[in-house]
C-alpha cells in the first residue's frame, strides 16, 4: 500500500472536553468524508474496529474505523489507538453516527481525519519473466505456509473461475463469479473475499505487466471501446467487476459489497498490498503470506486464493495469446 503520510499524530486535549482522536482515512473514502456530514449507522462494533454504513449514495456505502494494530481494509480510518486500549468500548451496534465534514462521530466516539493514505499499491512496470517469478515464489510462500482450502474448500465454483480467467473466458468468468458472490457466512462472505482478492489481482497486476494486449470477442471483433488498448487483465477486471457489484448491494453483506466495490477499482487491504509487491519482486513472500494468511477466521485465506487465481491469470494471458470469449457477457446496468 502506497502510504501518503505517516501514522497519525494524537490532536490537543480541549478544556472539558474530550479531544476528537485523529485518523489517517483512505482515498477511496473522500466521498464520504469531505462533503457535509450525514447520517449513518453502526452495524457491527469489535475490539479492533467498527463499521458505518451511510444511509443511501453511491459505494463506498460503509466505512471502517480501525485501532492502529487491526486489519487495514481498502475503505479504513485509522486510528491512534490499539485494540487493548478498547478506544470503541463506548459505541453500540445499531446506534446513529455521523460522517462528513472530515470528522467522524458515534457514540461518544470523536475521530478528526488528519492524513490520508493511498489503498493502491505502486507495483511499478513488471516484465512478463518477472511476473512469472513472482507468481511461482508466491505459489512457494502459500504452500510453505500451509495454506488450506479456505471457506469454500471443496466448491467447485472458484476453481472454474479460476480456469475461465486464465483462459479469457469472460462469459464463463462472470457466470461462475456470480454464483458465489455472497456465498458463505460473517461480514465478508468467503466468495466474495476471494473476488475482491481476484478483481484487484487482474486490475494492478495486469496494468504493472504492460505488455497485455485487448482481448478480442469471438470471431475477431474488436474489444470493447473504452478499453480497446487495455491489457487483457485488465479488461476482464473491468468487466467481471462490473458483473459483481452490479446488484452486490441485494446479494451480500453492505460491507462485503463495498469491499467488492473497492477491489474492482483496485482498493487492497494492507496485506493483500504486501503480497502484491512480493509478486512485483518489491520484497520476500513469507512473511507477506503469514501476515494475509493470519487475517480473520478464513478471508486470509479466501483472499490469498483469490490473489493467486489473479496472478495466474494475468501470467497465462500475457504469456499466451489470449483465447477469445465465448459470447458477449450481459453485464446488469
Amino acid at each position: 500500500m502506497t502510504a501518503l503520510v505517516r501514522d497519525p499524530i494524537p490532536l490537543p486535549a480541549r478544556p472539558g472536553g474530550r479531544p476528537p482522536a485523529a485518523g489517517a482515512a483512505s482515498l477511496a473514502l473522500r466521498p464520504l468524508l469531505d462533503p457535509p456530514r450525514r447520517a449513518a449507522r453502526v452495524i457491527a462494533v469489535f475490539p479492533s474496529a467498527l463499521y458505518l454504513e451511510l444511509r443511501g449514495g453511491p459505494e463506498p456505502r460503509v466505512l471502517a474505523v480501525v485501532t492502529s494494530d487491526a486489519h487495514r481494509l481498502p475503505n479504513a480510518v485509522v486510528v491512534v489507538a490499539t485494540r487493548r486500549e478498547h478506544p470503541f468500548r463506548s459505541v453500540r451496534e445499531g446506534g446513529d453516527a455521523f460522517v462528513g465534514d472530515g470528522r467522524i462521530e458515534a457514540d461518544g466516539l470523536r475521530v478528526r481525519v488528519r492524513r490520508w493514505w493511498d489503498p493502491s499499491p505502486a507495483l511499478g512496470a513488471l516484465a512478463p519473466a518477472a511476473l512469472a517469478a513472482g507468481v511461482s515464489s508466491l505459489e512457494d510462500a502459500l504452500t510453505g505456509a500451509g495454506m488450506m482450502g479456505g471457506g469454500l474448500a471443496g466448491h467447485p465454483d472458484p476453481v472454474e473461475l479460476a480456469g475461465r480467467c486464465a483462459a479469457g473466458d469472460l462469459a464463463g468468468a462472470v457466470e461462475a463469479a456470480e454464483r458465489i458472490v455472497g456465498l458463505g457466512p460473517g461480514l465478508t462472505p468467503s466468495g466474495d473475499d476471494i473476488l475482491c482478492g481476484l478483481l484487484v489481482s487482474l486490475r494492478l497486476v495486469g496494468d504493472a505487466v504492460r505488455h497485455g494486449q485487448a482481448l478480442p470477442l469471438r470471431g475477431g471483433g474488436p474489444a470493447h471501446p473504452p478499453v480497446r488498448s487495455a491489457p487483457a487483465a485488465v479488461w476482464l477486471a473491468d468487466w467481471l467487476g462490473a458483473a459483481v457489484t452490479a446488484d452486490a448491494g441485494t446479494r451480500t453483506t453492505a460491507l462485503a459489497a463495498t469491499l467488492l466495490h473497492c477491489a474492482a477499482a483496485g482498493g487492497a487491504g494492507a496485506e493483500v498490498a504486501a503480497v502484491l509487491r512480493c509478486v512485483a519482486g518489491h520484497e520476500p513472500p513469507a512473511a507477506a503470506v503469514r501476515r494475509l494468511l493470519s487475517v480473520g477466521h478464513t478471508s486470509g485465506t479466501d483472499l490469498a486464493h483469490g490473489v493467486l487465481a489473479g496472478c495466474r491469470a494475468v501470467l497465462a494471458l500475457t504469456a499466451h495469446a489470449p483465447q477469445t470469449a465465448r459470447r458477449t457477457p450481459r453485464v446488469p446496468a
